[in-house]
């Protein structure tokens, strides 16, 4: 891609950018949200065109006028957000955009395709049902169909974003295996990640963009996470020194045996008895679509439990309702935060008061006080350091850091007993994380009990006071951080040393 440059309306989202993959290399694309990586991402697989420039494939020029023009050129892409259709199986996804079978037949074999995605996942570690219908999956289980759509689809150059926020230490390993052994075959593969080490793990080179500019690019052997990091910021990053050591109050968040259906029917959580002190943050590591989403939702009230009791604060809120969880001190940071955690075309501002605006300020009697509202927004946006044009502006228009931030601006500022952090950092960049890291310790320091959900070990170690596994719907683990260790985790996360099967 040579002198990329494409704008949007007050923004240039690149400016000039030059970038180069070759043939049988992993090439990792790094920068801040908001970078320009995924409008690059975009102009290369025929979503965006570019305003100036040229893209050479296998240097022979190109213009792509549609997505399917890249495809045809061999170009595949895994998106950070999903391109699935929600009422569709698994299979269906995966051969939605296979066109190759044009002129053969009009009929679909089903359960050929079924089958092959069947093998897909056994072969690359991303098991999922094929005949399993997408809004039925996790977001975690929903990226892996995307992976498999792009294999099934045999991409020549294959761009995956964040493609291992949803595995264990060794289902990543053996995604890197096989990205290398893609490569040896001659393909070209575009990582795009902000885990720096994994770029150190699986990558050959780096380009970092900021700002719209690509600014480097260097050999990921002789780059440091912490060079990477300088340069996707442009200024040195704190040092990261442990928080003070806090002294663990009452339970704040009690779960006894507690268990809940899943979507599809079935127990998603099993018996699960877990407790949360005010002041301390438990970690539910786990791989997606292992009842952590469930639970979740039964601790926020989204979700009844099919037995079993919630307690916050001593007290039992109404099982299945929000609104009463809401009530007695529950804040949830959901995993989805644009198709849960937000309303997508609404203001920030009526986002950020979407928990409150039944209370004063708020709101007097039956009247919203607008002006009220709009002055608290202000202040949120000032406070968290939220980007955005104002606090009239729809969220959809922000990066995922600043929809993130607006998120926990709103979870945090209704002053909450206990806070359910589902993947707080998916798909952030090291800046963005920093600041979301410190604003769980900053909750925990004032009081709030924090259950901290995620996949990502290393937010885990960084974090977490305790740390439980959940595989199968049941806690098969738990133990202090300091006696944690990334190897036993992880085996136990991925069904090893499950103690139901001695």
């Amino acid at each position: 891609m040579r002198g990329i440059t494409k704008r949007f309306p007050g923004v240039v989202a690149n400016d000039g950018v030059d970038f180069a993959a070759a043939t049988g290399e992993v090439h990792a694309l790094l920068g801040e949200n908001g970078a320009g990586k995924s409008t690059l991402s975009n102009i290369l697989t025929g979503l965006y065109r570019p305003d100036e420039g040229e893209i050479l494939v296998y240097c022979r020029p190109v213009e792509f006028s549609a997505p399917r023009d890249a495809l045809d050129a061999g170009i595949c892409m895994v998106h950070q957000h999903f391109r699935l259709v929600e009422r569709f199986t698994v299979a269906e996804n995966v051969v939605l955009g296979d066109h190759r079978r044009e002129g053969r037949t009009f009929r679909l074999r089903y359960r050929t395709i079924e089958r092959r995605v069947a093998e897909l996942g056994e072969r690359y570690g991303l098991a999922v049902d094929p005949r399993a219908r997408v809004w039925q999956l996790s977001v975690g289980e929903q990226q892996r169909v995307e992976i498999l759509k792009a294999l099934y689809l045999d991409a020549r150059i294959l761009i995956l974003d964040e493609p291992t926020a949803v595995l264990t230490p060794q289902e990543a390993q053996v995604l890197f295996e096989t990205l290398r052994e893609m490569a040896a075959d001659g393909r070209t593969v575009i990582f795009i990640s902000h885990k720096l080490h994994e770029v150190k793990a699986v990558a050959d080179r780096v380009t970092v963009l900021r700002g719209g500019h690509a600014v480097a690019t260097v050999s990921a052997a002789e780059a440091t996470p912490r060079s990477l990091a300088v340069l996707m910021v442009g200024h040195g990053l704190g040092e990261g020194a442990p928080p003070k050591a806090r002294a663990p109050g009452e339970v704040v968040l009690g779960l006894e045996d507690v268990s809940a259906a899943g979507d599809r029917g079935g127990a998603a959580v099993r018996g699960v008895s877990l407790a949360v002190r005010a002041g301390e943050i438990v970690a539910l590591a786990g791989v997606a679509g292992n009842g952590q989403r469930e639970l979740a939702e039964t601790v926020a009230g989204m979700r009844a439990p099919t037995g079993g009791v919630v307690r916050v604060a001593g007290k039992t809120p109404r099982p299945g309702d929000p609104r009463a969880a809401i009530r007695a001190g529950v804040a949830y940071v959901p995993e989805d935060r644009l198709g849960t955690g937000l309303a997508p075309s609404v203001s920030i501002a009526s986002n950020l008061a979407l928990k409150s605006y039944r209370e004063a300020p708020a709101s007097s009697g039956p009247l919203l006080r607008l002006r009220r509202i709009r002055e608290r927004a202000v202040e949120l946006i000032q406070r968290y350091r939220i980007a955005a044009p104002g606090p009239a502006a729809p969220v959809r228009l922000l990066s995922g850091g600043n929809l993130q931030k607006v998120v926990l601006a709103r979870e945090f500022s209704g002053q909450p007993k206990v806070l359910v952090a589902a993947s707080p950092t998916r798909g952030l960049d090291v800046g963005a994380i920093e600041s979301v890291h410190s604003y769980l310790h900053e909750a925990a320091a004032a009081g709030v009990g924090v259950l901290l959900i995620s996949e990502d070990l290393d937010e885990i170690l960084t974090l977490a006071d305790r740390i439980a596994v959940m595989y199968e719907g049941e806690v098969v683990g738990e133990t202090a951080r300091a006696d944690a260790s990334v190897e036993e985790i992880g085996l136990l996360m991925a069904g090893g040393n499950d103690p139901r099967r001695d």
